[in-house]
C-alpha cells in the first residue's frame, strides 16, 4: 500500500489489531479483530469508535461568506443559529452534486464544513473558484476526526466531555478536552446516536487511548461503517450520488429548505426546483428480493418485468441488524412506489425483488431530551 496518505493514528490503529486496505487515497482500517459482524453489533449495541480523519475539515470565515456559500448549497444557511449543523450538497450546473457534506455555523460569518475524503480536493478547488477572494478558506489537515457512535455513546462520552449529555442531533459546541481544544458535534453516519469530535493530530493518540479506555466501546473499520450506513438508507458518494445525480433524484428534498425551494439562486437550481415541482426522472428507492436471503451486489441490473434494463444497484450487501439483504438503488419515477416489482440480475439468473424504503433499520438520533 505505497503512495498512501497515512492517519495521524494509524501505529495506534495497529496497536489494536486492525487490518487496513486503501480508501480515499488513505490506508485505512477495515476492520479489528472482533470483524465486521461483531463491530456492528457493537455498534447498534454500546459504543463504536471510527476514525474517519481522512474525511476533510475546512472553515469559511470572512464578511459575506453566508450569502456567498449559499450560492453553492441548497440548504437555508441564513436561518441557522450559531453551533447548528445541516447537511447539504455542492451542487454544480447540471443539477449534479459535487459531494455530500454537513455544515456548520459557529457565527454570523464563520462556518465548518466536512467534506468526504476522495472529494475534499476537488471541493476546496470549487469553493475557492466560486466565493469571493476575501473570503479565507482555511483547511484542517493537521486534524484527527474521530466518531463515537451507538445507544451507549451519550453516557459514555459525557464522562469524558460533560458537554456531549446536553447536545442533540445536528447540534455542535467548541469547548476543551484535558485542555486540547476540541469540536464536539452530535452526528455520525451508523443512524444511532453519537458524535464526531476534531483534535489536533498530535493530541489524538491521548483522545483515543481515553475513548478505548471506556467499557462500552470498541473500534470499528470501515467495513461495519458501510453496513451501519446503508441498514439506515445513508448515501455513499461515488455509489448513491455522483455529478450525475440530482438531490431531487437522491430523494433528498428534505434537505432543500422552504425559502431554498423558492427562492433558488443556487448552482443548478434552475433544474434542481423544476424536477421538484415537475418530478425527476429517476429516483433512489430500496430494494428486496422476495426470498429474503440473496445480497444485492453493488452494480447488479435492475429490469422490468418484460426484462428490459431500467436501473440498477448503487449499493447492497447484507444487513447484519436486520438479517438479511439491504440494498438501494435507482429506477424510473414511474416505477418508484412501494410494492413495485422488479427483476434483479443476480450470477445471470433473474431475481424477484420489490420497491422498499431503503431504511431498512430505524434511525435512532436524539433529537431532544
Amino acid at each position: 500500500m505505497t503512495g498512501l496518505h497515512a492517519l495521524a493514528l494509524e501505529p495506534f490503529h495497529a496497536e489494536q489489531g486492525a487490518k487496513f486496505a486503501p480508501f480515499a487515497g488513505y490506508k485505512m482500517p477495515i476492520q479489528y479483530p472482533l470483524g465486521v459482524k461483531g463491530e456492528h453489533a457493537h455498534t447498534r449495541e454500546a459504543v463504536g469508535l471510527f476514525d474517519v480523519s481522512h474525511m476533510g475539515q475546512i472553515s469559511i470565515e470572512g464578511p459575506g461568506s453566508t450569502e456567498a456559500l449559499e450560492k453553492l448549497v441548497p440548504a437555508a444557511l441564513q436561518e441557522m443559529v450559531p453551533g447548528q449543523i445541516r447537511y447539504s450538497q455542492l451542487t454544480l450546473e447540471n443539477g449534479g452534486i459535487l459531494d455530500d457534506l454537513m455544515v456548520t455555523r459557529w457565527d454570523n460569518d464563520s462556518w465548518g464544513l466536512v467534506v468526504n475524503g476522495a472529494c475534499k480536493h476537488a471541493d476546496m478547488a470549487h469553493l475557492k473558484g466560486n466565493l469571493p477572494d476575501s473570503i479565507q478558506l482555511t483547511y484542517f489537515s493537521a486534524h484527527a476526526l474521530v466518531a463515537v457512535q451507538g445507544p451507549e455513546a451519550r453516557a459514555a462520552l459525557a464522562r469524558l466531555m460533560p458537554e456531549a449529555a446536553e447536545l442533540t442531533f445536528m447540534r455542535a459546541v467548541q469547548t476543551n478536552w484535558n485542555s486540547h481544544p476540541v469540536t464536539l458535534a452530535c452526528c455520525g453516519y451508523t443512524g444511532e446516536d453519537g458524535y464526531e469530535i476534531s483534535i489536533a493530530n498530535d493530541c489524538a493518540r491521548d483522545l483515543a487511548e481515553a475513548l478505548t479506555e471506556l467499557g462500552e466501546s470498541t473500534w470499528v473499520g470501515l467495513g461495519a461503517r458501510n453496513s451501519l450506513r446503508l441498514e439506515t438508507g445513508l448515501c455513499l458518494y461515488g455509489n448513491d450520488l455522483t455529478k450525475e445525480t440530482s438531490p431531487i433524484e437522491a430523494d433528498l428534498l428534505w434537505s432543500i429548505q422552504k425559502r431554498r425551494r423558492a427562492d433558488g439562486d443556487f448552482l443548478g437550481a434552475d433544474i434542481i426546483l423544476k424536477q421538484i415541482n415537475e418530478g425527476a426522472p429517476r429516483k433512489r428507492v430500496g430494494v428486496a428480493p422476495f426470498d429474503g436471503r440473496t445480497p444485492l451486489r453493488d452494480h447488479t441490473i435492475l429490469k422490468n418485468s418484460a426484462g428490459d434494463l431500467i436501473g440498477e444497484i448503487t449499493s447492497g450487501g447484507f444487513g447484519p441488524t436486520h438479517n438479511g439483504p439491504v440494498a438501494m438503488g435507482y429506477v424510473p419515477q414511474n416505477m418508484s412506489m412501494l410494492g413495485t416489482e422488479l427483476i434483479a440480475e443476480v450470477r445471470g439468473k433473474a431475481l424477484p425483488c420489490s420497491v422498499c424504503d431503503p431504511i431498512f433499520v430505524q434511525q435512532r438520533y436524539v433529537r431532544s431530551l
